[in-house]
């Protein structure tokens, strides 16, 4: 059975083609990074209007890449939540036409629940059930997934994301967007122990929650001082940059895998898979394969390929249709996430 699958949750406009097999016949995936650079973030109108001008030529090109026609599809999925509501409504849209015209079932799907099938997809065998931690740059949390389909939300954020906090902090110090990835380069030359930043809740076993605003202004702090507006040009030298670099990103690490930690032990479930856009940062992965190792818990991480936003992850879609959980055109968005 062939799957098309669409994504456009924030700034990238995805699609692929998949079976029901989980073997993928084409991918493609539009990056708006050039749109948002000036401005340091994505900005929501942005974002929809170049969905709108990319859907369809995304869609093409992903069908002429599959060697498959539009007719051949037998099933549409789209993130239908959470995300921007402009660049949701698009991929939504989208969806439903094709459905309609096609006359084909629709699948909405949860962005996050996909993330972690990501991990599914790339041990091409069973991960279910696990502890499951999205990280990216508007989430932060923790699950417990009994099945594909079946997630508990063991706890989030309160504040920002960590990857948020990582496009802030370069901001901060004049790096480009998106900065997490500016930010862990300059990390690894650095040294982390350098400064002293908090660590929020990394103590309390009970409570599985994240928070990386009272980080972020330490590290503002650090660079200006209390009350005082961030410099034009920073006075820092070039050695002092990276070990704020790599004192920042060794804090946000420490409360990933201190807070993976406990929930595998508050759930005593023996796999923890990550995804999103932040788990592709190098000394994460390598922190939670050593806390893996150290904890005797199995644990997969999505490839670099399908953390950061993309169609694929989308396959989730195929779970769906096998319990039975398809959707019709009044298929709505779910844009917002309550913090937890």
């Amino acid at each position: 059975m062939l799957f098309l699958l669409i994504e456009s949750t924030c700034d990238e406009t995805a699609a692929a083609v998949v079976t029901d097999q989980l073997e993928v016949l084409g991918s493609v995936v539009a990056s708006q990074d050039e749109l948002h650079a000036k401005y340091q973030g994505v900005v929501p109108e942005i974002a929809a209007r170049a969905h709108v001008e990319r859907i369809l030529p995304v869609i093409d090109e992903t069908l002429k890449k599959s060697g498959k026609q539009l007719s051949e599809i037998e099933a549409i999925a789209v993130a239908n939540q959470p995300g921007l509501a402009g660049s949701l409504l698009v991929g939504v849209v989208a969806a439903k036409t094709l459905a309609m015209v096609l006359d084909i079932p629709l699948i909405g799907i949860n962005h996050l629940q996909a993330h972690i099938y990501a991990c599914r997809i790339a041990a091409e065998k069973e991960v279910f059930p696990c502890v499951g931690l999205v990280v990216s740059g508007g989430h932060t949390s923790l699950y417990s997934c009994k099945t594909a389909l079946d997630f508990e939300l063991l706890g989030g954020t309160i504040d920002d994301a960590a990857g948020e906090a990582f496009d802030k902090v370069a901001k901060m110090i004049g790096l480009p967007f998106p900065g997490g990835v500016a930010v862990a380069k300059l990390a690894d030359q650095g040294d982390p122990t350098a400064f002293n930043f908090p660590r929020s809740f990394i103590k309390d076993a009970d409570r599985l929650q994240f928070s990386f605003s009272g980080l972020k202004t330490a590290v503002r702090y650090k660079i200006a001082g209390p009350g005082k507006p961030l410099p034009e040009e920073l006075e820092m030298s070039d050695e002092e940059i990276r070990n704020l670099c790599a004192s920042f990103q060794e804090a946000v690490v420490d409360c990933l895998v201190a807070k993976s930690i406990q929930a595998i032990r508050k759930t005593g479930l023996q796999r923890l898979c990550v995804g999103g856009g932040v788990a592709a940062n190098r000394r994460l992965r390598a922190r939670l394969a050593e806390a893996a190792e150290k904890h005797s818990f199995e644990l997969v991480i999505a490839p670099l390929s399908l953390c950061t936003d993309n169609a694929v992850m989308g396959a989730i879609a195929i779970e769906k249709m096998k319990a039975g959980q398809v959707d019709d055109l009044h298929l709505e968005i779910v844009p917002g996430l309550v913090r937890q």
